[in-house]
């Protein structure tokens, strides 16, 4: 893995993370979001992550030719966003203006305290990914200062 190879890694990561933060704001966004209809209640939404592994383990295989293959492939791939199953609120307020005949209204399935977890945790994984990002300039740096 050549050094340079680093940076696309962290920059995968590092976009990841962005996409994970904005569905958090989003679901933070709508969690007290009200409706009448089941149908038009927001739902919590969680991206999906895979790591891109499946190129690093051929090269390891075939370790020769690795050393002269591109293993930019390697890093975090979005396989999409999912919206989560989890039952919906439905609280009795009759005096709400979305009220359904019956009196209830239907809130979003966001759990407040989970998603600001899910904030802190992509904020820091982004914040690493940027460090990643960081060591590996300054080791490039260093190594073209070497023939100084």
């Amino acid at each position: 893995m050549a050094l340079g190879n680093i940076f696309d890694i962290a920059g995968t990561g590092m976009n990841a993370q962005s996409l994970r933060l904005n569905t958090t704001a989003s679901n933070l966004a709508n969690a007290q979001s009200a409706s009448s209809s089941v149908d038009q209640v927001y739902r919590s939404r969680q991206p999906v992550f895979a790591a891109i592994q499946k190129q690093a383990m051929q090269q390891s295989l075939n370790a020769d030719k690795a050393a002269n293959e591109d293993d930019a492939n390697a890093g975090v791939q979005v396989l999409g966003i999912v919206e989560s199953d989890a039952p919906l609120q439905r609280r009795y307020e009759p005096t709400h203006p979305k009220a359904d005949k019956e009196g209830y209204v239907y809130y979003p399935n966001v759990n407040v305290v989970e998603e600001m977890t899910n904030m802190i945790s992509a904020s820091r994984s982004f914040q690493m990914n940027v460090e990643v990002m960081n060591s590996a300039k300054q080791m490039v740096q260093r190594v073209l200062t070497l023939g100084q």
